[in-house]
């Protein structure tokens, strides 16, 4: 492994941050049950800042019990335990949170909603998956040229988290209308202008988890995600160019400049350790 990338400072931020992308909730959550499955977890007491007749007008109830023996909050009253029927509940609770200004930036994306063995069972508003403590994938590419540099993409100052810091070349959710090479494919044509298939030795690299508190709904939110990633070669003379208006800019660095744009935490937490990942840290 290069000298630069072994270096002490560059240890001492990669401890940080793989301690800062495993943190405990800042409060106590309880688990979010829908038609009798666990589908992710919420803040004592958060629920009770929605008004509940919007949940009523299509006869579901919103309710503190138990579940298994542990104080839930339980989402009732669904006809049947359907992916439809879940999906339109948790989305009706979704709009309640919106309504209240007790969730994230709403995209008009549904993310999949599976539960504790991994199946899906609904989707749901992108905006809600973090104050609902909803598990979420996300994809990464790590594009590199043929002499080993690395294009790194400046995120747009509009964007609604991390504005202004490097990314990884491509990173985006992976909604639950995508297959994971599926995702991979219309994030990096959206970000890069790119196509998969004009990429060089595209293979996935492994993936790196997080579960951390979250600034939406207030402080509320907590995230919950895997970040698969993927390495490839950009072959000489392509130039990534934005399609979708969420980065600034692109450039090529070398090894040595994005360690220390690491160092000096110039890059998203996620791309970081996509990149440590990548380097085989």
């Amino acid at each position: 492994m290069n000298a630069v990338v072994r270096s002490p400072s560059l240890a001492q931020w990669l401890a940080g941050a793989r301690q800062l992308a495993h943190q405990p909730p800042r409060q106590p959550r309880q688990p979010l049950v829908v038609a009798g499955q666990v589908v992710g977890t919420v803040a004592e007491g958060f629920l009770s800042q929605i008004g509940l007749q919007r949940l009523l007008d299509k006869r579901y109830k919103l309710s503190n019990s138990e579940h298994a023996g542990d104080a839930a909050w339980c989402l009732e009253g669904l006809a049947e335990a359907s992916p439809g029927a879940i999906t339109d509940a948790l989305n009706t609770l979704a709009e309640a949170l919106r309504d209240q200004g007790l969730c994230g930036p709403w995209r008009n994306e549904q993310l999949a909603v599976t539960n504790p063995r991994g199946e899906v069972v609904g989707t749901v508003e992108r905006g809600a998956v973090r104050v609902l403590g909803i598990a979420s994938r996300a994809v990464h590419l790590v594009g590199l040229t043929p002499d080993g540099r690395m294009w790194v993409q400046k995120r747009s100052m509009t964007k609604p988290n991390n504005p202004g810091q490097w990314d990884t070349l491509m990173g985006g959710m992976v909604s639950a209308a995508d297959s994971l090479p599926q995702a991979l494919a219309r994030e990096t044509w959206e970000e890069a202008g790119l196509h998969v298939n004009t990429l060089a030795d595209v293979v996935h690299g492994g993936h790196v988890l997080f579960s951390r508190p979250s600034s939406e709904g207030g402080g509320a939110g907590y995230m919950v995600e895997r970040i698969d990633w993927f390495r490839a070669q950009v072959p000489e003379g392509a130039e990534p160019r934005n399609q979708d208006g969420e980065v600034d800019e692109f450039a090529l660095r070398s090894t040595e400049v994005v360690r220390e744009h690491l160092v000096q935490e110039r890059f998203t937490l996620e791309a970081g350790l996509v990149i440590a990942a990548h380097w085989g840290l």
